[in-house]
């Protein structure tokens, strides 16, 4: 199929594209918090990379990474179109994530990253996130 637009113009459809977050991944997480009885969290919370979860009293990250963007290969699913692109625009999310762990570590807090094909492992949910079952 053939393009209506230039590829300068295609580019600044595109830019103007804004993801409303990771909606159906946070909401899986929500349910996990409440099954687990979880509390204390927050959405939106401003902070240096905007977390997916933030537990301000308990100084601790969730970060719910899609395999896709954030460079995990459990699928093995790479473009071939435009392969360089989407290469280095994995790459900088992946120094992105990097640098947002670090900032935050060093800022005294605790960064829980979990990826997308992760939340349908509740035994591995249940041991990454061990450190939010513990009392307020």
């Amino acid at each position: 199929m053939t393009d209506i637009f230039t590829k300068e113009q295609r580019s600044k459809v595109m830019r103007q594209v804004k993801g409303s977050r990771n909606k159906s991944t946070e909401l899986k997480l929500v349910a996990f918090f409440k099954a687990q009885h979880i509390t204390g969290w927050r959405r939106n919370y401003k902070l240096f990379g905007k977390p997916d979860f933030t537990f301000p009293r308990r100084k601790v990250t969730v970060f719910a990474d899609g395999c896709f963007w954030h460079g995990h290969d459990c699928r093995n699913t790479r473009p071939k179109d435009n392969a360089g692109y989407w290469s280095r625009k994995r790459e900088r999310n992946i120094n992105r994530d990097k640098e947002v762990t670090q900032t935050l570590q060093s800022k005294g807090w605790t960064v829980i990253r979990l990826w997308e094909c992760e939340l349908k492992n509740e035994q591995l949910l249940n041991e990454k996130l061990q450190l939010l079952k513990s009392a307020e």
